[in-house]
């Protein structure tokens, strides 16, 4: 994995490869970043680059024999330590590594539930279990074999239980050259006995008109596709390469067109409409969901004079500030939440006719009769 394959992010590498020029090498480092921020793929690339045998300026070599190894993922100094799902309690992520090599070797934007496909996972509950803890251990007692350093990668350490403080004097005392490398997307649920053991760097969403351009140049979408599964994703990189193989639709015009019959009480083609939703298939009525959470957020930041903020195509643009006329910021509001909700019940497999419907008619009690459900800015103070 080289720095220059990784999409964005550019002042984070910049950073990482100046900690090795100026010889600044913490021992522990947690990357703490969203899903679909790169996060872990810049793991790698800096463990890469710290055992390249000819360092670029900017980046690994790429064809050294450290390069070639790491490009495989298997160095005999890297070792990686992720959740899985123990069929025994003294299965270690040893049991599913050729899983793992061929999971991050597909897809370096690797999420939790790209990476439960890869398992019998049936009912279980990923976590890094004990045997695992003492596995860690027994790794890094050894010195490094073909390096200058030994490195170990955990992702997700969230999922270490009470069982991580195990590793608390091997992190805080390793033996030389030896690096942790934690890669983490919730801060609040890593131990704080790890946490303040560790030099944070956080890593940032992936900015949308970099998905936008890397979808337009490495995945050949038009203009127009590509912006809107940038918008779509809302900065998560995983989230937009899983939309590319669904349907080419204009969610914007669904959804315009939504709000419009919602507005004008059309019930016979409100009908109509939840019919032609219901047929979308589950992937594509989330995306289409989520679409419309994002567009609303949208609306909210004009309603809320943040306009400066706002970052919609012009055609989109144009019409998100006539519908602001229309409505004013509780409405939005209320729009949002109706729509997270069915987000939330789309991917809980809910009758989509029946849901579908369900929306539509609060939505016309939002915006065709102004009836907006009380919430916490209805509280007295």
């Amino acid at each position: 994995m080289q720095f220059s394959t990784i999409v964005g992010q550019d002042e984070i590498k910049q950073r990482l490869i100046n900690t090795v020029k100026d010889n600044r090498v913490s021992h522990a480092q947690l990357f703490l970043g969203p899903e679909g921020s790169g996060s872990l793929a810049l793991a790698v690339a800096y463990a890469q680059y710290l055992s390249c045998e000819d360092k670029l300026s900017d980046d690994s070599c790429g064809i050294c024999s450290s390069c070639r190894k790491y490009q495989k993922l298997v160095h005999p100094d890297l070792h990686f330590s992720y959740p899985f799902f123990a069929k025994k309690s003294d299965e270690t992520s040893l049991n599913y590594i050729e899983e793992w090599r061929e999971a991050f070797l597909a897809n370096p934007y690797l999420s939790l539930d790209i990476w439960r496909g890869y398992l019998q996972a049936e009912n279980k509950q990923a976590n890094i279990n004990i045997a695992e803890c003492h596995q860690i251990i027994k790794k890094l007692s050894l010195k490094p074999f073909e390096s200058a350093y030994k490195i170990i990668i955990l992702w997700l350490p969230e999922y270490l239980d009470k069982e991580g403080n195990a590793l608390l004097k091997i992190i805080e005392e390793p033996q030389p050259n030896t690096l942790f490398l934690l890669v983490a997307q919730n801060q609040d649920q890593i131990l704080n006995t790890i946490l303040s053991r560790t030099q944070l760097i956080k890593i940032p969403c992936v900015k949308d008109d970099v998905i936008k351009e890397y979808l337009m140049a490495e995945h050949h979408q038009t203009e127009h596709a590509a912006s809107e599964i940038a918008f779509l994703s809302n900065g998560n990189l995983t989230e937009a390469l899983a939309m590319l193989g669904e349907n080419d639709s204009s969610y914007h015009d669904m959804f315009v067109n939504w709000l419009r019959m919602c507005y004008s009480n059309k019930g016979a083609t409100i009908m109509d409409f939840t019919e032609t939703l219901a047929k979308l298939g589950r992937e594509n009525q989330k995306n289409f969901m989520r679409y419309g959470i994002s567009y609303i957020r949208e609306c909210c930041m004009i309603l809320a004079g943040a306009g400066s903020l706002v970052h919609l195509p012009a055609t989109e643009l144009d019409t998100a500030q006539k519908m602001t006329k229309v409505m004013n910021l509780p409405m939005a509001e209320a729009i949002g939440n109706i729509l997270e909700k069915a987000h939330y019940h789309v991917e809980r497999n809910a009758n989509p006719k029946i849901l579908f419907l369900d929306v539509s008619l609060q939505i016309v009690s939002v915006l065709n009769f102004k009836i907006i459900p009380k919430g916490n800015q209805y509280i007295p103070g």
